[in-house]
């Protein structure tokens, strides 16, 4: 399975912007050779962003779905893809997972959620995993792999997913230096064990750019995307930097 790990600037608030990227990254990744392009959370709107209550739609139906959608049937690949749902009167923090003719195969909403992005987000009270032509694939939302435990990524490997795919929106400091203190060890002290004990690989892909409000204004997003395998060791990893946008390839 190859699998492009789109490492996109996520623009706080503005959705057709980010949908626009969302579907160039998608063409590069089929041009590339992806069976699979894995894309941010929250890649609509922006983590914890309040345009959400304005602007957040419908799984499916909804513009940003329907989009991505069409770019998955268009370029003949799967597409993993966090978006801001509304559901009713609740917003979720979601992921889907859709197949390379553009069908939703798997609607994730995020459960592990931090305790002040549930003002914003409900959380979801679900867990799936999809059979596609590549294998048996799971999905998370970021804080969903270090859940106590990992009990939700374990999950999903009982569940018998050969890969688990997680948009992440990963955030620093506005000062953090990462020459003292490289970011991703949360990543790898929670996914390794287990990749290792599921023999399956894990593939978190994160965002870059600012966060201009909501409780983490002025936080960055830094990408630092990663992959790894079935033995718990690094297979690829995306640059670290506020505008350090990247196509990672890594086949599993």
């Amino acid at each position: 399975m190859k699998i492009a790990m789109a490492q996109m600037l996520v623009e706080p608030g503005e959705k057709q912007a980010n949908l626009a990227r969302a579907e160039s990254w998608i063409a590069r990744a089929a041009e590339l050779g992806a069976d699979v392009v894995v894309l941010p959370e929250a890649l609509t709107l922006g983590w914890t962003h309040p345009s959400a209550r304005a602007l957040a739609d419908e799984i499916p139906g909804g513009e940003s779905c329907e989009r991505l959608s069409e770019a998955a049937k268009r370029h003949r690949l799967h597409v993993c893809a966090g978006i801001v749902e509304r559901a009713g009167g609740r917003l979720f923090n979601s992921a889907v997972l859709l197949s390379d003719t553009g069908e939703l195969l798997l609607l994730h909403r995020k459960i592990y959620e931090l305790d002040f992005a549930r003002e914003l987000y409900a959380c979801g009270d679900w867990l799936g995993v999809a059979e596609t032509r590549l294998g048996r694939i799971g999905v998370m939302i970021c804080a969903d792999g270090f859940a106590p435990g990992q009990s939700i990524s374990r999950a999903l490997g009982q569940m018998g997913a050969r890969v688990i795919l997680s948009p992440c929106a990963w955030a620093v400091p506005a000062d953090h230096d990462n020459l003292r203190d490289p970011y991703g060890q949360l990543w790898l002290d929670n996914y390794g064990p287990v990749a290792r004990e599921f023999g399956l690989s894990i593939i978190g892909v994160s965002n870059v750019g600012p966060i201009a409000a909501g409780p983490w204004a002025g936080r960055k997003c830094i990408g630092s995307s990663l992959a790894i395998g079935p033995d718990g060791r690094e297979l690829a990893r995306g640059p670290y930097g506020e505008r350090a946008e990247a196509l990672v390839m890594v086949e599993v």
